[in-house]
């Protein structure tokens, strides 16, 4: 059984292709979003998902978000004693999500299609396939999210043929992709995007504007000085950014030194402190539209996929770039998900979807290191050279041919990068091979540099030196910040011993922790009747009968969220 599984920054989902569509597949507190947060419980097991988000501003040093951001570094988190790497963090969220993958279809789940940002880099695809490795699954296909959203947006479509534009705006991450719908073929035309960019850091202004407004003047200054102070912001800041969606003014608020903080913002005001978010939205937008050689106006449709993208902000500027307004017939949460899982109906070949065709690009150039002549017998290194061009369709192989530069060369050092500027330093390096050539005199001897991108995004290269018909391959597979296969066997060995939380209990483990947290943010009269729920459920999960733990379970939620509100997702 293949899975479609969209990896998010902030959450992530599960689908699968049956009975001709895409289905969502419920966690185990019956979500289809899966917050992307790892941590530990109090005996030390593993926590994934709500439980564990409700715990990120009572158990900071125990719990961890939006590491997808440094997936392909080697940024290490500690949770309590344990070191994590992101790729370990991220496999513990797919492993989640394989456990209930199989509780709900029934049967084991080997094979995935896992979705990247379409701006990932070759490090930050290797990582992730080596995430999907540690956690016991064959990564069948990485798709890029807009692509996979396009899948599901064209799998709606009455048209024969359309244009359109995917904005996909995800917690951590922003892609634009441009395809072209033609009698069951879809085919990007462009991508771009930026890595760094996403709902996370419209939460990041939320909070810097708190302190510049009323923190400052009560001595909170550093928002990341104190983990539970920071958490609890950052959790006020994605409520405020939510209620923006459906208010005019929202407030948040913090207990701070004794002290309790308030401020209100209304739209126009959230509006001003995003602005500079909203302006880096522009320029992949006018990027993807220049490489596709298009013009807004001949676009049919503005598909809009990732959370991200229900916030009123950013629908307003989507409108205004392109004088409508975007199609909004698909849940944006869900829909790269569902592309995901009509992938992975394509590589298990169901019949329901034997006419269509899907073409990708890569997202960008790749190239070599050469010496450019500045005067007659001196050359000067470090410029780039484009082998394969971005937004080239893959899979795709391209070739260039380079000589030596000075006489009785001995060997030529072949050093590989990904980037569009114009010298090897502002680029991103990749890797390296030293190729041995005979000694003849300068530009003598030519070596055919051959790269060879497939549709995972992953790159090959081939080094040729005509004069002696010896090869010499690269793959790109040892770039800083990715596993080696002997690291990976050590990790997989790692993980393996780690404790998971037992599933059928991650219901009662969740209401705990935010009955805890809640705990610890009241005062007065609303902390002592949390107090008393919490002691009552404690004691009913003891007596360990089924019947009177859901009945408690159920009080303990409905008190909570009277005072609360229900919890987002």
């Amino acid at each position: 059984m293949i899975i479609g599984i969209d990896l998010g920054t902030t959450n992530s989902l599960v689908a699968v292709w049956r009975d001709g569509q895409a289905e969502m597949i419920p966690n185990a507190l019956g979500h289809a979003l899966t917050p992307s947060v790892v941590g530990l419980d109090d005996s030390g097991a593993v926590l994934v998902g709500l439980a564990a988000r409700e715990r990120l501003i009572t158990h900071p040093q125990l719990t961890t978000a939006v590491f997808k951001r440094y997936m392909g570094s080697d940024r290490q988190t500690r949770l309590g004693t344990q070191l994590f790497r992101p790729e370990e963090l991220s496999a513990l969220v797919l492993k989640s999500l394989k456990a209930d993958a199989e509780r709900y279809l029934g049967e084991a789940v080997t094979e995935a299609v896992i979705t990247v940002p379409a701006y990932f880099s070759d490090a930050q695809r290797k990582a992730t396939k080596i995430a999907g490795q540690l956690a016991g699954l064959k990564v069948e296909r990485l798709v890029n999210e807009p692509t996979a959203a396009a899948l599901a947006y064209g799998l709606h479509q009455n048209e024969p043929e359309s244009r359109f534009l995917v904005f996909d705006l995800g917690g951590g991450t922003f892609d634009i992709s441009i395809l072209e719908l033609f009698e069951g073929v879809m085919e990007v035309r462009a991508s771009a995007g930026d890595n760094f960019l996403g709902g996370e850091d419209f939460s990041e202004a939320l909070i810097d504007g708190f302190i510049e407004a009323v923190g400052k003047q009560h001595g909170l200054t550093d928002k990341e000085a104190d983990p539970v102070v920071y958490q609890a912001l950052r959790k006020q800041a994605e409520q405020a950014k939510r209620g923006l969606s459906g208010t005019a003014e929202v407030a948040m608020e913090l207990r701070y030194q004794e002290q309790s903080l308030r401020w209100a913002i209304g739209e126009e005001a959230f509006l001003k402190l995003c602005e500079p978010l909203l302006k880096r939205l522009r320029e992949p937008i006018e990027k993807a539209l220049r490489d596709a050689r298009l013009k807004a106006i001949d676009l049919d449709q503005i598909v809009l996929a990732g959370g991200a993208t229900r916030m009123p902000a950013v629908r307003k500027l989507v409108a205004k770039l392109f004088g409508r307004m975007p199609a909004m017939n698909l849940n944006p949460d869900e829909v790269v998900a569902r592309g995901a899982a009509v992938m992975a109906g394509l590589k298990a070949r169901d019949e329901t979807l034997n006419e269509v065709v899907m073409t990708d690009v890569c997202p960008y150039s790749q190239g070599i290191e050469v010496s450019e002549q500045i005067a007659t017998g001196r050359f000067q290194p470090g410029f780039y050279l484009p082998i394969i061009e971005r937004n080239s369709v893959v899979p795709i192989s391209r070739e260039q041919v380079v000589s030596t530069i000075v006489d009785n060369q001995m060997a030529l050092h072949v050093s590989v990068y990904q980037g569009e500027s114009r010298l090897v330093k502002d680029n991103i390096f990749l890797g390296e091979i030293t190729i041995p050539v005979p000694p003849r005199p300068a530009g003598q001897i030519s070596v055919s540099v051959r790269f060879t991108y497939d549709v995972n995004g992953l790159l090959e290269a081939e080094m040729t030196v005509a004069e002696t018909g010896e090869k010499h391959r690269l793959i790109i597979e040892e770039n800083p910040g990715v596993l080696t296969p002997a690291e990976i066997e050590e990790k997989l060995a790692a993980l393996a011993k780690l404790k998971i939380h037992p599933r059928e209990l991650l219901p009662n483990a969740q209401l705990m922790a935010r009955a805890d947290r809640m705990f610890q943010q009241a005062l007065g009269e609303e902390r002592q009747w949390i107090a008393q729920a919490t002691a009552r459920f404690q004691s009913m999960l003891e007596s360990q009968e089924e019947n009177t733990i859901k009945q408690g379970r159920d009080e303990l939620k409905t008190l909570l969220d009277q005072l609360e509100g229900e919890g987002w997702l």
